[in-house]
């Protein structure tokens, strides 16, 4: 195991842990243009792996694709069909995907009082369907390699009990079960499920759109560490668990939130 420093699109200086055998893998990210998913994105193709991923914003991914030589597909993840279709086309053009990270997700803040049937199911299929078709769609390139790890990911939003996103809460709460009931179904082919539940993490979303001084506050009463969470200390996990580092890891739950919960 060695330790390399890489540099982000945003320029900053990160350390990241160096895995052998994920150099030229193929792995499969969804909603990787930007936050997390960039930040997962960047730190594969460091290691060597061949990565793919998808995104609806496509003017991010081609930056992203260009800076980092990540194959990009512009593709939402509430067409399942697109979805499949592009798993299938990865796996032809890079070889078996052996790393899927299902990644893609969307935190709108919605009042209970106002949603309707229709917004509801589209809470979950942006934040729970595409999860288990992208599962079940590389299983027979993971059988072929005789082995793969699926990373989902889960939040601690709704472990923590907060309020304004019930249909983010409620799909993340069944990615635990989902997790739990593909452990057991895909564990005979040497297929690991695992899921990291992110805590509050500094993308520029969330810097933009909901930290601000009351929430520097509550971060600082609530975190059992110092300092803020950056994208790439998610990614480092990712990483980690889509290693052979990680090869007797599966059904389990990484929380990397500072100590909040």
């Amino acid at each position: 195991l060695r330790f390399k420093k890489i540099i982000n699109l945003e320029g900053a200086e990160l350390m990241s842990a160096t895995y052998s055998d994920l150099k030229n893998r193929s792995v499969f990210i969804t909603g990787g243009a930007a936050g997390i998913g960039a930040a997962m994105v960047e730190a594969f193709a460091a290691q060597g792996a061949r990565t793919a991923f998808i995104d609806i914003d496509e003017q991010a991914g081609r930056v992203l694709s260009d800076a980092t030589g990540a194959r990009f597909d512009a593709c939402d993840v509430r067409d399942l069909d697109k979805l499949q279709s592009v798993i299938a086309d990865v796996g032809s053009d890079l070889g078996n995907i052996s790393v899927l990270v299902n990644n893609a997700g969307n935190d709108a803040r919605h009042e209970v009082a106002e949603v309707t049937p229709e917004y509801w199911r589209e809470r979950l299929s942006i934040n729970l369907d595409h999860v288990f078709f992208a599962s079940r769609a590389v299983q027979p390139q993971m059988q072929a390699l005789g082995g793969g790890s699926i990373i989902n990911y889960g939040s601690t939003n709704w472990l923590a009990g907060g309020r304004g996103m019930i249909g983010y809460q409620t799909s993340k709460a069944a990615i635990h079960g989902l997790t739990k009931g593909l452990t057991r179904e895909f564990g005979p082919d040497q297929i690991r499920v695992n899921c990291i539940l992110p805590g509050w993490i500094m993308t520029k979303r969330q810097k933009t759109l909901w930290l601000d001084e009351a929430g520097e506050r509550w971060l600082d009463d609530r975190q059992a560490l110092p300092g803020r969470i950056e994208p790439a200390d998610v990614a480092n996990m990712a990483v980690f668990l889509g290693s052979d580092a990680a090869k007797m890891c599966s059904g389990q739950f990484f929380t990397v939130d500072g100590g909040l919960i």
